[in-house]
């Protein structure tokens, strides 16, 4: 864990400022703008870009990628230039939590893959960005996101580990465990053999 040297009135307003930029729900928004619909009645309901690309558009896929990928990373970087490194950590892991249970939706959001990607990247660029390529291989070798999705947050800690980053440990610890909590039911449909592959429509 970090050393904490901001204030504790200073960590408050990080994880606030931190979960309101994460609760913006960019697929929703993104897809109501393009008549695509209401995420929440499509395919698996997800508001994330996997449930986006379910719609059968590519750009609006990406498009809430980089937008929830980059909610994660603002986070982590508003909050280490105007505090530190313990604010930035803190910001970021509410920027993911705001994701997963967003207000404006009654607490009822993503599985927080992107933004938990995103903020790795803002923490520390290597890390993150060995988690991404876990995960693009995971999604090469099975063509499931979210199987692709749970072994890249089951290896972020060793990779925060061994790539220099022990502070770090215990962040990705948590985010994986919320990672796999997110994920309950799409495990259970992996094992079922039942999971759709990445591409499917809706």
């Amino acid at each position: 864990m970090p050393l904490f040297e901001t204030a504790l009135s200073g960590l408050i307003l990080w994880a606030v400022l931190g979960y309101l930029l994460g609760s913006i729900p960019f697929g929703i928004v993104i897809a109501r703008a393009l008549g695509l619909g209401d995420l929440r009645k499509i395919g698996s309901g997800n508001i994330g870009a996997t449930n986006v690309l379910r719609t059968g558009n590519k750009p609006a896929a990406l498009a809430t990628l980089i937008l929830d990928s980059f909610k994660g990373a603002a986070a982590v970087l508003i909050a280490r230039q105007f505090a530190g490194e313990d604010a930035a950590q803190l910001a970021g892991l509410c920027a993911f939590l705001g994701h997963c249970f967003p207000v404006w939706l009654g607490f009822k959001g993503g599985k927080g893959v992107a933004t938990f990607l995103g903020l790795l990247l803002g923490l520390a660029f290597p890390l993150g960005l060995a988690a991404c390529a876990t995960w693009v291989v995971g999604a090469l070798l099975t063509r499931i996101s979210s199987a692709s999705a749970l072994l890249a947050a089951a290896l972020a800690p060793v990779w925060a580990w061994v790539l220099g980053y022990p502070s770090m440990v215990v962040l990705c610890v948590v985010l994986a465990v919320i990672v796999w909590g997110r994920h309950h039911a799409n495990i259970a449909r992996i094992v079922r053999g039942e999971e759709p592959r990445i591409g499917k429509k809706g």
